[in-house]
């Protein structure tokens, strides 16, 4: 049975459009992520929609406020988590936010970074595979496939509409 973790992704952009706020896993010794940059967000609750959970969670991550947002695309990641959980992510752009970001929380530090400088972070592999059409401007929303094992992905294969 198909039963995977619902999740968000958001990726903040500066006012100015030129960097995205993400941030630097570098404070928990067991975290699978230590040492990566992501987003931010998280897994949703029962009692809550998923763009209920993505405000929660930049809220919770960064306390800021999300004011305009765009759903870039869905990810369906199987054996993703540490004992081979399937997740299911929802991937935004946060296009405009109130408040005065957090410069770090329980996960790590939070980062300005000019995006034409994220790919040369450390992250997960795979978002390597996703994240140019997070940024790329495309109208169209993005729903991906990507099998994990031990941690790689094995493969990516999305589509446009």
């Amino acid at each position: 049975m198909y039963t995977p973790i619902v999740a968000t992704l958001g990726y903040i952009l500066s006012p100015d459009g030129t960097k995205a706020l993400l941030v630097h896993r570098n404070k928990r010794k067991n975290d699978q992520h230590l040492g990566k940059y992501n987003g931010l967000g998280g897994k949703m609750v029962p009692d809550e929609d998923i763009y209920s959970c993505l405000c929660r969670e930049i809220y919770e991550e960064a306390g800021i406020r999300c004011e305009q947002t765009l759903l870039r695309g869905t990810i369906n990641w199987t054996g993703f988590g540490p004992n081979g959980e399937d997740w299911f992510g929802f991937i935004y752009l946060v296009k405009k936010f109130s408040g005065d970001p957090k410069t770090s929380n329980e996960e790590g530090d939070l980062v300005w970074v000019d995006l034409e400088e994220i790919m040369n972070l450390p992250m997960w592999e795979g978002d390597r595979f996703f994240l140019p059409l997070v940024f790329d401007g495309d109208p169209r929303v993005f729903h991906g496939y990507m099998p994990y094992d031990n941690a790689r992905p094995l493969s990516w294969s999305y589509s446009r509409i």
